[in-house]
């Protein structure tokens, strides 16, 4: 049996794709399963070491983004990659034929489930937003989509009834249960002071990262911070912090970080008292670890479905939604003391976030893609 994932692009869409592969291998070993492959078709590996630790081979195959904004590419270069890339997808997929793909969505995902299409193979997708995507919306109309998993309510009601199951977003195995030894010390953190962990997703957050660095001076007096600031902005925002809080007594309480692994993320998650965070995939792992948090979605106009996530998640959680309009120093140090200095309110969102939270989604996914892949193949 063969099984292709397409998709890629942003961690929001591979690392879900990890984490159902992490189901397949599970599956397959209990199941005594033998002759079962797992291929990734993208335009980049994006993450080479955890394919291999997975046993996924990859497959590339070019795709152009098809950008909201005005831009000469989205006429004259990604129209004819995304044609070349539907050409290779094709003849590859042709030569492994999968007994399923796998669509994760996003621009990447585009020639693998054309490709399935001309191929008559069968499809399964899965959309991670309360607004489906433009490539899973195309594709839940082709008509090979026997398969589709949403992580939000919302999202359901774009696909065939018939089809489409509620999973949640799938979370890699590393990932799902904290840490709740030995944090402080991994980090370098004091005993007895709350702990905020601030995630801008798997590229940062520019506009967060400033109002963080302003607050500083502020939130270092009570609290500490460990702050994942993305690779593109760690050096500029470390730089104006070390500046702002030079003369602090408390400046060792903010710890920035370019990027946390596995290990990091689940020492943080079994520190911290409080989550802020963008309203993506990042938002299924807080409700994982039942944590209270504050969500601040990417602005409407950049990104349709993050506002409608947020809120989403918030009529569950009771997570406070800040949007970045209205985001500032001020603002955000106000309701993150009005969550620390509540344990009723903090206990209410613990609570929340875990009912939000569906830990099997990989494994339901990975299920379903082996039954498929059986059915298939015979």
């Amino acid at each position: 049996m063969k099984i292709l994932f397409s998709g890629g692009g942003t961690g929001g869409h591979f690392y879900p794709i990890i984490a159902i592969a992490q189901g397949i291998n599970q599956i397959v070993e209990r199941e005594k399963l033998v002759g079962v492959n797992i291929y990734f078709m993208s335009d980049s590996p994006y993450d080479e070491r955890l394919l291999f630790e997975n046993g996924i081979t990859f497959k590339k195959a070019s795709a152009g983004k098809l950008r909201k904004y005005f831009s000469l590419r989205n006429y004259f270069v990604d129209p004819f990659k995304t044609l070349w890339g539907i050409i290779t997808a094709t003849w590859k997929l042709f030569w492994i034929y999968p007994d399923v793909v796998f669509g994760k969505g996003g621009y990447a995902s585009f020639p693998a489930l054309w490709a399935a299409r001309i191929l008559r193979i069968p499809v399964f997708i899965h959309e991670s937003d309360s607004i489906p995507g433009r490539v899973n919306l195309i594709a839940g109309k082709w008509g090979i989509t026997k398969r589709v998993a949403c992580s939000y309510p919302e999202a359901m009601t774009y696909f065939p009834e018939g089809k489409t199951a509620l999973t949640g977003n799938p979370i890699r195995k590393e990932l799902l249960e904290p840490t709740t030894k030995g944090s402080h010390e991994y980090f370098g953190l004091e005993k007895g002071v709350p702990i905020i962990f601030i995630v801008g997703g798997s590229q940062g957050a520019q506009n967060i990262n400033d109002v963080i660095v302003d607050s500083l001076p502020l939130l270092v007096e009570k609290y500490q911070i460990v702050h994942h600031t993305g690779k593109d902005n760690f050096r500029d925002v470390a730089g104006r912090a070390a500046f702002l809080l030079e003369k602090s007594e408390h400046k060792d309480r903010y710890k920035p970080y370019a990027f946390l692994d596995e290990t990091a993320l689940k020492m943080i998650a079994g520190a911290a008292s409080l989550v802020i965070s963008r309203a993506g995939s990042t938002i299924f792992e807080i409700a994982a670890w039942g944590l209270p948090s504050i969500i601040i979605p990417i602005p409407e106009e950049i990104s349709r479905d993050q506002r409608k996530n947020a809120f989403s998640y918030a009529r569950v959680s009771d997570a406070i939604v800040l949007e970045e309009r209205n985001l500032s120093s001020s603002i955000l140090t106000s309701e993150i003391d009005r969550v620390l200095n509540d344990p009723q309110l903090q206990e209410t969102m613990k609570v929340g976030a875990a009912k939000f939270a569906k830990k099997d989604a990989a494994i339901k996914i990975a299920e379903e893609l082996i039954k498929l892949g059986l059915e298939h193949e015979k």
